[in-house]
């Protein structure tokens, strides 16, 4: 890479695990071992048309993978209010099960490698990590998904669990992340899986993935700091484990609440039954 083009780098905030930089109109990430599979993964979102996601192209001579910039707005932590309404918790799960739909038919390489290894069933390719940070906006929308570092195949509700956390969001009072009574969010809670369209039997196996899938993320965190991974190690020593461990114990306390909220015979919050599929 030229100076000239390094003085063109803009770093882009958020994430808080990978370096990256804009060029131009491309986004320059740190590779690894799973990311030819993610490309092929993007390739074939690209020819399945589903718009929610950056296209892939190649490396740069610093070994950098190269994507797509996707205009609009990647927010962070404290969230602004578009990001909290039902629209949006709707329109997200839209994304997401369109997504799920366009990788059905993926067939990744014999020698295919990934970040996370793969869980059965494995019906789609999880992305790993939707959540607001990972989502594009425009005009308060949410368009696409990016970083697809964390993709692996794995059931529908393994990857919907973790955006229902992070959206509704699935939190412990104590959490400053929108803190939101039981009740209220029981209720958004069903409106994201009736947004997905989600089957009666991941409706009554969704609270208990969400916290299966924060046990995961605590365990993960751990085994990255473990082998030297800074970020990792910052997050844990910021204490963001011991969040993850209360809300997976806040989820685990109201999850009867949660799942009979979730049960398509449950009236709805305005008092009508959920449409079928």
């Amino acid at each position: 890479m030229t100076e000239p083009e390094r003085m063109d780098e803009v770093v882009l905030a958020g994430g808080g695990v990978n370096h990256v930089v804009r060029i131009g109109s491309t986004v320059r990430r740190p590779a690894g071992p799973w990311t030819h599979t993610v490309h092929a993964l993007l390739d074939h979102l690209q020819a399945a048309g589903f718009p929610g996601a950056p296209r892939a192209h190649g490396f740069d001579t610093e070994g950098r993978e190269i994507l797509d910039f996707l205009p609009g707005h990647v927010v962070n932590y404290p969230l602004p209010d578009y990001v909290r309404s039902d629209a949006t918790l709707q329109a997200v799960a839209v994304l997401l099960r369109d997504y799920h739909d366009a990788t059905v038919s993926f067939t990744p390489a014999a020698d295919a490698s990934w970040y996370w290894p793969g869980r059965e069933p494995a019906e789609v390719i999880c992305h790993g990590d939707v959540a607001p940070y990972n989502c594009v906006f425009r005009d308060g929308q949410p368009v696409a998904f990016i970083d697809f570092d964390t993709a692996h195949p794995g059931p529908r509700i393994w990857d919907l669990a973790y955006a229902a956390y992070r959206f509704v969001p699935l939190t412990d009072p104590g959490n400053d992340d929108f803190t939101l009574p039981v009740e209220e969010q029981a209720r958004r809670l069903r409106l994201f899986a009736d947004a997905y369209r989600l089957d009666d039997n991941d409706r009554a196996a969704l609270a208990d993935t969400a916290r299966d899938r924060l046990e995961h993320l605590v365990r993960h965190m751990h085994e990255q700091a473990d082998a030297g991974t800074t970020a990792f190690a910052e997050h844990i020593a910021a204490g963001h484990d011991s969040l993850y461990r209360t809300d997976a114990a806040h989820i685990a306390h109201h999850a009867t609440i949660f799942t009979t909220a979730l049960r398509r015979s449950a009236p709805s919050a305005g008092g009508n039954s959920a449409q079928s599929e």
